[in-house]
């Protein structure tokens, strides 16, 4: 299974630099096993995504929710513009408005041009929650996080290897905190022993305190949290875009120094490959 960064929610340049080191996309990784890719999230980052085989007729993009960070690169993805394409788009159920409505929303004046009705591509639209599903080689389960809105996080299991993505999660919102047991903790299914996860982490422990409830993570509970559900390697994710490459740096850095040998845990790239298995 091979894990691909696309987006990470981004960073700002150094001073000097004309690129960010950590990227400045939004939300969106792809994951192949063998020929077949699945799209996880349709952030900026879904402009640089390229099909495995341009023959390949089945598209599967899969949505944690529909904050614009997520869902912004949809309508700029050449895939839903191709009549010989079947884009099928997962997404979490609403009890006050379907999936088709949701989308809409967006593909549709004045946010954009085109009319969703008008995408030349076979379009199909499933809705999910606490569901488990498959898609070519791979086992996926779906469950809802604590985050504003409906909004769930991905187990994706491939044949030799298991990668959580739980990109927008603030567990220590959850009725325990951080006193972590087992039936309380948000998301414990689809994190327990993966290979890796890839995690929020916005916040500095600091810019926490004033930011709970936003539905994000600060770095050390997101790493508390990879520790106890015993993950193989972490990857911090959705970073503060106020954060410079050279804060994150220096964040990660010390964080570093203080988890020293308790386990392999990095910031997230734009462009990173990993290959799992």
């Amino acid at each position: 299974m091979k894990v691909s960064i696309q987006g990470v929610r981004g960073s700002i340049p150094t001073s000097g630099s004309q690129t960010a080191h950590f990227g400045g996309n939004t939300s969106c990784v792809t994951i192949m096993e063998g020929d077949r890719m699945i799209i996880l999230d349709g952030g900026s980052g879904l402009q640089k995504v390229t099909l495995p085989d341009p023959e390949v007729k089945r598209v599967d993009i899969l949505l944690t929710h529909f904050h614009m960070d997520h869902i912004q690169g949809l309508g700029f993805f050449s895939a839903l513009f191709d009549p010989e394409k079947e884009v099928h788009i997962w997404a979490p159920s609403s009890i006050t408005h379907n999936l088709h409505s949701r989308l809409n929303r967006f593909l549709s004046p004045p946010l954009f041009p085109v009319l969703m009705r008008d995408l030349p591509c076979e379009l199909f639209l499933h809705d999910i929650s606490n569901s488990s599903f498959e898609i070519g080689p791979f086992t996926i389960m779906s469950q809802f996080v604590i985050h504003p809105g409906a909004t769930v996080g991905f187990r994706v299991k491939g044949k030799n290897a298991v990668f959580a993505y739980v990109p927008d999660h603030e567990p220590a919102l959850g009725p325990k905190g951080l006193n972590f047991d087992k039936k309380w903790i948000s998301g414990f299914e689809l994190m327990e022993e993966a290979d890796l996860l890839l995690h929020d982490a916005q916040f500095t422990t600091e810019q926490y305190g004033k930011k709970i409830g936003w539905g994000h993570s600060s770095m050390e509970d997101a790493i508390q949290l990879a520790v106890y559900v015993g993950v193989k390697r972490l990857l911090l994710t959705h970073h503060d875009p106020a954060h410079s490459d050279t804060k994150l740096n220096e964040i990660l850095e010390a964080l570093k120094s203080k988890h020293t040998g308790q386990f392999d845990f990095d910031l997230a790239r734009e462009g990173m490959e990993i290959e799992l298995g």
